[in-house]
């Protein structure tokens, strides 16, 4: 059944790419990025916890999809992490956005053999240029930070994919974005342990309480973006969350005194557009 785009689903959209850009803003501002990214799985998994008691259980077809789907989210959070320790919001992020549907095409032609079209194709040049002057030049992205910033995005990719399939199958949106933040909650913490083989301490900081409050923002975010999922169709709404970019530059400015030039917002601004190119796929 074709499935049409509606005032609410683009509202559920933009909301969803606005939080997705502050809880972005909140892992850059703390002085720990990763074990921020560790104690707002905290708060996703309280909040999520709290929200299960009244949803009803995701349906027996969508836990592989719902697992698989937490573990990539983990790896993009630490490769997100990783990639803010060097990179500002402006840098990084649009960087790990544009890369989503770059990788995304270049998989297809790849291994499906699906090419672009000529629209699509066009989309693909606005991200490459964009991404490219983000990178070279006075005041770009470190080596290391862009090369963090892509493979979050090629997780990002993969969930989201996954996603569109797993929600569908779960007989209801707001049970599985919650169980696949339960899951995620339980994973995160292992994963921080392993890396740097100690526990987290000094819980009750403000740094502790900021990274919470972005866990209920990224939940609160992901959740809006998985109901649109449900409602509407894939390719529009994947390029209407592009707008984040924009976003996450007005938020860098006004928030985080970061002092992104015109050229570089111009170049955030080509990156969104491209983007939306390639998620039409017309």
């Amino acid at each position: 059944m074709y499935r049409k785009m509606t005032i609410k689903i683009v509202g559920l959209v933009l909301f969803a790419a606005l939080l997705h850009a502050v809880w972005n803003a909140i892992l850059r501002s703390g002085e720990d990025p990763l074990w921020n990214v560790t104690v707002k799985s905290f708060a996703t998994t309280i909040s999520a916890g709290v929200c299960a008691l009244f949803l009803p259980i995701p349906l027996q077809d969508c836990w592989g999809y719902l697992i698989v789907s937490s573990a990539l989210q983990v790896g993009c959070s630490i490769f997100l992490a990783y990639a803010y320790k060097s990179g500002q919001l402006w840098q990084v992020y649009p960087v790990v956005r544009g890369s989503i549907p770059l990788l995304v095409t270049i998989g297809g032609i790849l291994f499906m053999k699906q090419y672009p079209s000529m629209f699509s194709f066009l989309g693909v040049l606005l991200i490459v240029s964009g991404i490219a002057s983000l990178i070279y030049g006075r005041g770009g992205s470190s080596t290391q930070s862009f090369l963090f910033a892509v493979v979050a995005g090629l997780f990002v990719a993969s969930y989201v994919s996954i996603d569109s399939i797993g929600v569908r199958l779960a007989g209801n949106a707001l049970s599985y974005a919650v169980w696949m933040f339960l899951i995620y909650g339980v994973m995160t913490p292992v994963v921080f342990i392993g890396l740097r083989r100690k526990p987290i301490t000094n819980v009750l900081s403000s740094e502790a309480f900021k990274a919470m409050s972005g866990g209920v923002v990224s939940l609160t975010g992901y959740t809006a973006f998985t109901v649109a999922l449900s409602l509407g169709p894939v390719g529009p709404i994947s390029a209407l969350r592009e707008t984040s970019i924009v976003f996450s530059v007005i938020i860098s400015w006004l928030f985080l005194s970061e002092t992104p030039t015109i050229p570089r917002i111009l170049s955030s601004v080509v990156v969104s557009i491209g983007a939306a190119f390639v998620a039409l796929k017309l």
